[in-house]
């Protein structure tokens, strides 16, 4: 299949053309159950029709507002986030994507802090604009585009000793995710991440939580880090926020001055993309969504554990973040996956991710199951 889109992609040989809930069609007509989601991006499914409607409405009234002036809708949003979130997360910055709202947390840290340095983990994954990809651990990403933002080091994922010797008195923030998505879906250590946070605390190191994968609902709570007892200074979200529609957004404590003038956006916080969120966090709410999110994971999880599957190492999950990592590379099983009617992705080489829909049926899930356990028993 020829494109004339430069190529950047590695991708797989059928078009996707048309989609309802949980399913996706091919230009051939051809039907699949859709756990990919467009990397966590669809919560709502596809085809959403109080999506498709407030759109409309939206792009009817107004599409696009300079941030030189105030918005209704973007106004709305902003107090939808802030009312979810901790008191202290009182302000929302919007931008377009994830990785630009990685960006916007490292410009924050540094000005607020008036300090350079970072620590992230091993195994991260947190964009590919040079600043998030500074913090991203994968030389695989990394190295094509060296030199890049000096003053990003890395620690070992779930060992507070390890952060602790990599902090020093330029450290402006640790950048975290709570469930390492790219890295291979691997939630973190409870204890780790409250000795963590209480050493930054006392430090007067910031923390940064990445939730542009994990929030939303997407493990089982609006944000992740409700899960683990702390309160971060900013916190990053995105994919699943606009259902479909690209947006970004930062919350941020008042330990972040404002900056006018030294960070923007022209697309960030526009009327379409605002309304999309709103009628994502509405939709969320309305359906109870978060409290299925939770008992749906754990139903797909003991479905395939119902099994005895000699390729599997071990899996992990939180909420509807899910991944099975084999014994050997995922790629064929999710060739053969896609073959049987069902769309995964890898996570890392070994790790089979799957990241469907909120709003997936558990008929589906049930199939998925199956598909997953006939495919890893040959």
């Amino acid at each position: 299949m020829k494109s004339s889109e430069f190529e950047v992609y590695t991708r797989r040989d059928i078009e996707i053309v048309s989609g309802t809930g949980a399913r996706v069609k091919d230009s051939r007509g051809r039907e699949y159950i859709d756990c990919i989601g467009g990397i966590g991006v669809a919560s709502l499914g596809h085809g959403n029709r109080i999506l498709a409607h407030a759109l409309k409405k939206q792009a009817e009234k107004i599409i696009s507002v300079s941030n030189h002036f105030y918005n209704d809708k973007r106004t709305e949003l902003a107090e939808k986030l802030t009312g979810l979130a901790p008191d202290s997360l009182n302000r929302v910055f919007f931008c377009n994507s994830g990785t630009e709202s990685i960006e916007a947390a490292i410009k924050f840290a540094r000005y607020a802090t008036k300090k350079h340095g970072f620590v992230c983990a091993e195994r991260s994954f947190h964009g590919r604009t040079m600043g998030a990809l500074s913090a991203t651990f994968k030389e695989k990403y990394r190295e094509p585009f060296k030199p890049l933002v000096p003053g990003f080091d890395f620690a070992e994922y779930n060992n507070f000793e390890s952060f602790k010797s990599k902090i020093n008195q330029d450290t402006a923030a640790v950048i975290i995710e709570l469930v390492q998505g790219e890295g291979g879906i691997y939630p973190a250590d409870k204890t780790f991440i409250k000795n963590l946070s209480m050493f930054c605390r006392e430090n007067n190191i910031l923390i940064i939580i990445d939730e542009v994968q994990t929030g939303v609902g997407r493990t089982g709570t609006f944000f992740t880090f409700e899960q683990y007892g702390i309160v971060p200074d900013i916190v990053t979200l995105a994919k699943g926020l606009g259902g479909g529609v690209p947006i970004g957004a930062v919350l941020v404590s008042d330990k972040i001055p404002g900056m006018p003038g030294r960070h923007g956006s022209t697309f960030g916080g526009n009327p379409f993309s605002c309304a999309a969120a709103v009628t994502v966090i509405d939709y969320i709410k309305k359906e109870s969504l978060i409290k299925k999110v939770s008992e749906k994971g754990d139903r797909f999880v003991s479905l395939i554990k119902k099994n005895t599957l000699s390729s599997v190492k071990e899996i992990r999950h939180l909420g509807l973040m899910v991944g099975v990592e084999l014994f050997c590379d995922a790629s064929e099983a999710v060739n053969k996956m896609q073959e049987m009617g069902v769309l995964a992705i890898t996570a890392g080489e070994n790790t089979i991710r799957f990241l469907p829909p909120l709003v997936i049926e558990y008929a589906d899930l049930e199939k998925v199951a199956q598909v997953l356990t006939e495919v890893l028993r040959y």
